[in-house]
């Protein structure tokens, strides 16, 4: 896969853990290097772990990736090597408006409490605020999409329909996701 353009505005954020689940650190990497393909720029929180090997996929297509971080973010450590751009939000709530306004498409894989906080924000405001693509990455990410179908945590009704909201078990699927979103409009 080679990357043919990046359409400036066209960006893609990304909530995934420090701690990758085991095995999809190679997945988040195929990630950003499949979204940087398609034309998206990055956006994450910048630290390291799964959002580090997305970075790096992202970073060997010559995207912009931007941490999107606090400022005061005691004991965070340092931003991973492949962050062009970093904007400090002075609030979490400002944080996460960094994150979704104008993005054309969020990518979740698992992660932690911080990732889970970041998910819930993004299918609050897919449902309420703005429709956007919302994508489940990955085995960690499509199981707690099951559970919280399962539970009644997401429940489809006429005003708060669904159909943003997709669980993609892997990278291939994420390519498929990619192109069908696209629409054609690019030849990869």
């Amino acid at each position: 896969m080679t990357r043919t353009d990046h359409a400036p505005g066209l960006t893609a954020a990304l909530f995934a853990g420090v701690i990758p689940p085991d095995g999809e650190e190679p997945l988040a990497e195929a990630a950003g290097a499949a979204l940087a393909c398609a034309g998206y720029a990055l956006r994450h929180g910048g630290y390291n772990g799964l959002m580090e090997a997305a970075a790096r996929g992202a970073a060997r297509h010559g995207v912009p990736v931007t941490a999107i971080t606090l400022a005061d973010r005691p004991g965070w450590g340092a931003l991973n090597p492949h962050v062009t751009t970093t904007i400090y939000a002075p609030t979490m709530g400002e944080r996460l408006h960094a994150y979704l306004d104008g993005v054309d498409l969020v990518v979740a894989m698992g992660g932690g409490v911080g990732t889970l906080h970041e998910l819930t924000a993004a299918l609050y405001y897919a449902t309420t605020i703005r429709s956007v693509p919302v994508r489940l990455l990955g085995p960690t990410a499509c199981r707690l999409g099951a559970f919280l179908r399962a539970e009644g945590w997401l429940i489809e009704t006429p005003t708060r329909p669904l159909d943003f909201l997709r669980e993609l078990p892997d990278a291939e699927a994420l390519d498929a996701d990619l192109k069908a979103l696209d629409g054609g409009r690019r030849a990869w």
